[in-house]
C-alpha cells in the first residue's frame, strides 16, 4: 500500500464521534473537549479527578483517576462505544538533578496511566477503527534540563506511543503523539517564555488528526519541525521497525 492511501485511510473527522478526554476539567484538556463539542461530536466524556458540572447534554462526566486501575476499569465499563481516545491527564514537576521519586510520579501518571486508559479502551477502539491521542511535548525529543523527569516520562510515553502504532496498525487503530511546545496552561505558568493559547492549540490538533498526521506540531514554536521530522532518522527507523511486526507475528 503506497503512503498516499495509507494517509487517506487514516483521515477521519469528528462529526458524530464519540470522544474520550483525560485531564479534562483544565487547559488543553478543557479545550479539546470544547473543541470536539464544535466539531460535532456526537458524545464527549470527560474524564476528572473531580465532579464537572457541564451543561452540554452531549457530555458526559467520568470520575477518573489514570493512575487507579478501578477507576480506568469503571471507566470502561460505562463507555460503550469509542471513537477516539485523548490521553491528556499529565504531571510536570522540576526536578534537577534526577530525583527517583519524583521520576516515579511522572511514570505513574504519564506513561503507566496513559497505557493503562489505552489497554482498557482498546477493545471498544478496535470495534470502530478508532484513533488515540497522546499528548506528549517536544521534550519528549530533547530534554528541558530542569525538567528532567518529565522529560523522560514523556520519551517514554513516546516511545510506547510508536510501539503500540506498529502494533495495532492491523487493526486498524490510529496512535497519534502531540509533541507540543508551551501552551498557556497552569502547568506552565511559571515558565515566561511565548505560548499558544490552550483553544489554538486543541485546533490545531484536530486538524491534524483530521488530515491524518502520526506526529504532531501544533504550534509555533514546534511546526518548523513538521516537514523535518518526517524525512528524519527517526520517522525512517520507526518506519522501517514497523515492517518487523508482521513477521514478528507470523512466528507466534
Amino acid at each position: 500500500m503506497s503512503i498516499d492511501k495509507q494517509t487517506e485511510r487514516m483521515v477521519m473527522t469528528l462529526e458524530g464521534k464519540t470522544v474520550l478526554v483525560t485531564g479534562a476539567n483544565r487547559g488543553i484538556g478543557k479545550a479539546l473537549a470544547e473543541e470536539a463539542l464544535a466539531r460535532e461530536a456526537k458524545h464527549v466524556y470527560v474524564g476528572t479527578r473531580q465532579p464537572l458540572n457541564q451543561p452540554d447534554p452531549r457530555v458526559t462526566t467520568l470520575i477518573l483517576d489514570v493512575t487507579d486501575p478501578a477507576q480506568v476499569q469503571s471507566a470502561a465499563n460505562q463507555v460503550e462505544a469509542l471513537d477516539v481516545l485523548i490521553n491528556n491527564a499529565g504531571i510536570m514537576l522540576p526536578d534537577a538533578p534526577l530525583d527517583p521519586a519524583v521520576l516515579e510520579r511522572h511514570l505513574a501518571v504519564n506513561v503507566y496511566g496513559s497505557h493503562a486508559m489505552t489497554q482498557a479502551f482498546l477493545p471498544a477502539l478496535t470495534r470502530s477503527r478508532g484513533a488515540v491521542i497522546n499528548l506528549l511535548s517536544c521534550s519528549a525529543l530533547a530534554p528541558l534540563p530542569m525538567l528532567t523527569s518529565y522529560s523522560a516520562s514523556k520519551a517514554a510515553a513516546f516511545s510506547l506511543t510508536k510501539t503500540l502504532r506498529a502494533a495495532h496498525a492491523g487493526h486498524g487503530v490510529r496512535f497519534h503523539a502531540v509533541l507540543a511546545g508551551p501552551v498557556d496552561t497552569d502547568m506552565t505558568r511559571e515558565l515566561h517564555i511565548p505560548k499558544i493559547s490552550p483553544e489554538a492549540a486543541a485546533r490545531a490538533i484536530f486538524d491534524a488528526v483530521e488530515k491524518g498526521e502520526e506526529d504532531i506540531f501544533p504550534d509555533p514554536a514546534t511546526a518548523p519541525l513538521t516537514q523535518a521530522w518526517a524525512a528524519g532518522a527517526d520517522k525512517i527507523l520507526e518506519r522501517q521497525f514497523a515492517q518487523l511486526v508482521p513477521a514478528a507475528a507470523a512466528r507466534t
